[in-house]
């Protein structure tokens, strides 16, 4: 089955596997997805990011450990998709967006690869806003 938005997809297994306090979600692997998966793990938002690969060798999967607080209380609190396919949604690098006055981060796809708001901010590169993570 050919997906629309694999990264809205990647989103909505987080949220579902954080809803029913799953300890682990697989998502179809995608060099994209890994770089947002490793800035999620860098920022606190998941334990662990790895790779499985397939049998055949073909796409493989990125298994996904998720995080809690105490009382398995989400660490991720909300996810939130803003540029898709339909709608592409791009910043200058002196208008990023701020999640929650800088609480939460926004995923920016940049021409120096995908990362941060802060860190776009730093190198003073704009970009496609993917997401928002509070």
């Amino acid at each position: 089955m050919a997906l629309t938005d694999p990264i809205a997809d990647m989103l909505t297994r987080i949220r579902n596997g954080l809803t029913a306090r799953h300890e682990t979600v697989s998502v179809p692997m995608s060099a994209t997805k890994k770089a947002i998966a490793d800035i999620l793990v860098t920022e606190g938002y998941l334990k662990s990011a790895t790779v499985v690969a397939d049998e055949k060798g073909i796409q493989g999967s990125l298994l996904l450990e998720l995080k809690y607080g105490e009382n398995y209380s989400k660490v991720i609190s909300g996810l939130r998709r803003i540029s898709r396919p339909g709608l592409r949604i791009y910043a200058r690098a002196d208008r990023l967006p701020k999640v929650l006055n800088g609480l939460g981060i926004a995923i920016i796809s940049t021409s120096k690869g995908i990362m941060t708001d802060k860190k776009a901010r730093a190198e003073k590169v704009g970009g496609e806003v993917l997401a928002y993570i509070w």
